[in-house]
């Protein structure tokens, strides 16, 4: 039970390209996007690639509709933040961010040691972030788009060993 996560794709077509070629090499079936996907015909491409999205809004998808439309025309799903998933027996939060880099990072530290959830998923940091408070898999992905670090990322998260791995693109 291995599933794609990447966020902050921010319509780069090309490191999309690149992670969809990254996916299927990992014999991923279902990706799932933590936000800032921008576009629909960002999203189609994953679409168009045979994989289920499972992703959620982040604050700079302002298509909401379009991105909303695109998803559901191909059985995949785009959700307002947090969203709460079960896959494989765990319970896992979806989450893009809340205002700046601290913010979302105490926020993301706050829910984790609640326990509630097996795993928590966010981006809009733009930075790796992978790490167990208690026992919550925390993971941030970093950014795909490659913009603001310069390094573009994704994850390879095994629901069943609860590790995640990060890949450049």
């Amino acid at each position: 039970m291995r599933y794609g996560v990447i966020s902050d794709t921010h319509d780069n077509i090309a490191n999309i390209e690149k992670a969809i070629k990254i996916f299927k090499s990992k014999n991923i079936d279902t990706v799932i996007h933590l936000g800032d996907i921008i576009a629909p015909f960002s999203l189609a491409k994953f679409l168009r690639s045979n994989f289920r999205v499972i992703a959620v809004y982040g604050n700079n998808d302002g298509e909401k509709m379009g991105l909303y439309t695109v998803a559901s025309s191909a059985g995949s799903n785009i959700y307002e933040q947090p969203h709460t998933l079960n896959l494989g027996g765990k319970r896992i939060l979806l989450v893009h961010g809340l205002g700046d880099p601290d913010t979302t990072r105490s926020f993301i530290d706050h829910i984790a040691r609640s326990g509630a959830y097996d795993i928590v998923l966010y981006g809009h940091t733009h930075s790796i972030d992978v790490r167990r408070i208690d026992d919550t898999l925390v993971v941030n992905p970093g950014e795909a788009c490659g913009y603001l670090t310069g390094k573009a990322t994704l994850g390879i998260l095994d629901i069943e060993s609860m590790d995640i791995e990060i890949i450049e693109i």
